[in-house]
């Protein structure tokens, strides 16, 4: 575990593991580097892969003070600083494709190629969760707000299969504050004037049953980047990086190394 400094005095925390060229990972939502846990040895046998706890997770510091998604995108660059990497292939999911996209559209310079997966491009354009799935997770019960966030990420038959833990399901410790900054970031995030603004060649992925970021958002990200591919792994839910990852690892690793 290391940790630098971002430009407002905040401790960011962020990790390093594998050897090759640099990965940075961007997680979800409320979630630490854990979210990764599922994939990252085998994206570290390929790639050194950096990760770091957004600001209100993990080890970082967890300021009572505004977030959002351009902000954790300086806090990336902060960490790429510390390391002395000028130029990285950047891999975000979820809220982390909303800070993925700030990062390639702001410093053009230090990313060399780029996947978002499950992401939006947020604001008006973006395609909303139904008010179903927000009922769903606004649910008083915990264990019952639990099962329906587990429902939403994986499969039936994952859930049937796999006992957990489930890493995707956010930083049990965050207080109060941090969890609400996060979602108004990612509910505020709008990206789309940036979007066609990317120069990096950019991969576009989702689950072709995500209902809690809906796949319909792929196609638009794809459109508005220029040159981006697009690729739906169909029966795939929003977790799709972990429960398909034997499609999707190679999809991303082959996008990486040909472009």
């Amino acid at each position: 575990m290391h940790a630098t400094t971002a430009p407002d005095g905040i401790r960011i925390a962020y990790q390093v593991r594998g050897s090759g060229p640099p990965l940075l990972l961007l997680s979800g939502q409320a979630s630490s580097h854990s979210w990764w846990n599922g994939v990252r040895d085998e994206l570290a046998a390929a790639h050194t892969t950096v990760t770091m706890d957004y600001r209100g997770t993990g080890a970082s510091d967890k300021p009572d003070a505004p977030h959002s998604t351009p902000g954790f995108a300086e806090d990336a660059v902060a960490v790429l600083d510390a390391l002395g990497i000028e130029r990285t292939d950047v891999y975000g999911t979820s809220m982390g494709g909303r800070v993925a996209q700030w990062l390639a559209a702001r410093h053009p310079s230090r990313v060399r190629h780029l996947v978002l997966g499950c992401t939006s491009p947020g604001g008006v354009h973006a395609v909303e969760r139904s008010d179903e799935v927000r009922r769903s997770l606004a649910q008083p019960d915990p264990a019952a707000n639990r099962q329906a966030l587990l429902e939403l990420m994986y499969t039936p038959d994952w859930l049937r299969r796999e006992p957990g833990p489930y890493w995707t399901l956010g930083d049990r410790d965050m207080p109060p504050h941090s969890r609400r900054g996060h979602l108004r970031a990612s509910a505020q995030h709008d990206a789309w004037d940036a979007l066609p603004g990317i120069a990096a060649p950019t991969l576009v992925l989702h689950g072709g049953d995500d209902r809690l970021n809906p796949a319909a958002n792929a196609p638009l990200l794809a459109e508005r980047i220029p040159g981006a591919r697009l690729h739906v792994i169909p029966g795939a839910r929003h977790a799709y990086f972990e429960e398909f990852r034997a499609e999707a690892t190679p999809l991303v690793e082959a996008f990486l190394a040909a472009a």
